[in-house]
């Protein structure tokens, strides 16, 4: 390996293929500054899966999946941190790591994203609610509008990354304080005591009228999910975690000063003070997303899914649309006021255009990267900043396309891109494994109670993937 002294080479630009820096690992900050990146990935998240699908399924059968949502949290919260483990010991995206085995591998995901998110249901959700809340409105003129709104703010940002640590920091304090509202104004003990019982005795249950097809697409909107997952590199490179505090962040190409290379790879030295700075990084790190990813996650799909039972089960008048937010915004302002219909709404208007400019973020950092680093490293016109303008601005001129198109139907998009979510998740643990215990140092690698549980998440993805296509072929065949 070749080495420099303390900052990286500026003399030509990186490729793919050149040996990796040795740079001393920085210190860690304080817990408290390194919040964020949970945040950001829970915000955007927090949308498709807990406002709509899981909501949607506990209005048809219950509580009894409860305990699926509370599974697939816990084997996203084990990915994640394989994700944020390469990043934080190289500075490098996990999309970077993938191609420099094989270029093939960075397209199959570019692509694969592309699938999952280019279909504006997060966008064409909440412009839904948002004339439910007003009382009326053009739908697909209001999210082609808002698909617009939302590339302006992000390729205007100076550092893009601290444009949606606030936007998705705003959701979430909406979000939780809704559902302190609810905790006191709606959800009684029964409701209470049933999802308790139901996430124990549960496990392994699927509820009558629950597909497989259903149950895909719920894995892959529980959380994070997909292409989604993997840009907590970008994420925790532009907040300076670890070897990516080496990175200078994305900025926009019109009102940033400095450019992210998105090709530089690092290691540090194995000597025992750097480990033991690691073995900091890596306790704070795991604590951050934990409390962030994971216990938010939990706490809105729960919450969230109580609501809905309290409001929506049994009823033989739940559609497969989100006309159901409707119907359960109206059964709130009946049980309680007005005023909870009207929040209600605008919680669930704010937290899915959120996510829809989160997505859309996240193509664009996954792509300009992979371009940059694989095919445009020594174009000076074509920098990131450029191309995730290009990017971001592309999948606006698409989305906007297939909404006036006549492709409209909020959950039709949703399934298809959440079922993408959980395939692409599959595909990628696979590879996660190799390259934590193949390109890191053995004593920062992969292994033990970590590698038993990506091993369990390779087998429950597959799983449902595997029972999704037979029930596909048995009910097509």
């Amino acid at each position: 390996m070749s080495s420099t002294s303390s900052t990286p080479s500026t003399q030509h630009p990186p490729h793919p293929a050149d040996p990796p820096h040795v740079l001393e690992l920085p210190e860690p900050p304080p817990l408290r500054t390194m919040v964020g990146p949970g945040i950001v990935a829970v915000g955007i998240g927090m949308a498709a899966g807990e406002i709509i699908l899981w909501p949607y399924l506990t209005s048809i059968g219950g509580l009894g999946l409860l305990w699926l949502a509370v599974v697939t949290l816990v084997v996203q919260t084990a990915i994640n941190m394989e994700i944020e483990r390469y990043t934080l010991a190289t500075g490098q995206t996990v999309v970077a790591g993938f191609s420099r085995w094989n270029k093939a591998w960075g397209i199959l995901i570019c692509l694969a994203g592309a699938f999952q998110y280019v279909w504006p249901g997060w966008a064409t959700s909440g412009s839904t609610t948002l004339t439910y809340l007003t009382g009326g409105g053009d739908v697909v003129w209001i999210t082609v509008g808002s698909l617009v709104a939302f590339g302006v703010v992000l390729t205007a940002s100076p550092v893009i990354y601290r444009t949606i640590e606030k936007v998705e920091l705003v959701k979430v304090g909406l979000t939780l304080f809704f559902l302190a509202v609810v905790v006191v104004a709606v959800i009684g003990w029964h409701t209470w005591s049933t999802a308790g019982e139901k996430t124990v005795t549960g496990v392994g249950r699927i509820p009558h009228g629950i597909t497989f097809t259903m149950i895909l697409s719920a894995l892959g909107a529980a959380g994070a999910g997909g292409v989604h997952n993997l840009v907590l590199s970008n994420w925790i490179r532009d907040k300076g975690y670890g070897m990516g505090a080496h990175v200078p962040k994305l900025i926009s190409p019109i009102t940033g000063q400095s450019e992210a290379s998105g090709a530089d790879r690092y290691t540090f030295p194995q000597d025992e003070a750097n480990l033991a700075r690691w073995r900091v990084w890596w306790r704070r790190a795991n604590t951050e997303h934990i409390v962030s990813f994971f216990g938010v996650c939990l706490v809105t799909i729960g919450l969230m899914s109580m609501l809905a039972y309290e409001t929506l089960f049994g009823r033989d008048d739940v559609e497969n649309s989100p006309t159901f937010l409707r119907l359960q915004g109206d059964l709130l302002g009946q049980q309680v006021g007005d005023w909870l219909k009207i929040l209600f709404l605008a919680v669930a208007t704010v937290s899915l255009w959120a996510a829809s400019i989160g997505l859309l973020d996240v193509i664009g950092r996954v792509v300009s990267d992979f371009a940059k680093r694989n095919y445009l490293a020594d174009s000076a016109f074509w920098t990131e900043g450029r191309l995730y303008f290009a990017v971001v601005w592309a999948e606006v001129g698409i989305g906007s396309a297939i909404l006036l198109s006549g492709v409209s139907q909020p959950i039709v998009l949703l399934t298809i891109s959440t079922c993408a979510a959980s395939i692409v998740t599959l595909v990628y643990t696979v590879l996660l494994i190799r390259l934590n215990r193949r390109d890191l140092p053995a004593a920062i690698r992969l292994r033990g109670p970590r590698l038993i549980m990506m091993l369990l998440a390779i087998g429950f993805y597959g799983f449902f993937a595997l029972a999704m296509l037979k029930s596909q072929l048995e009910a097509n065949f």
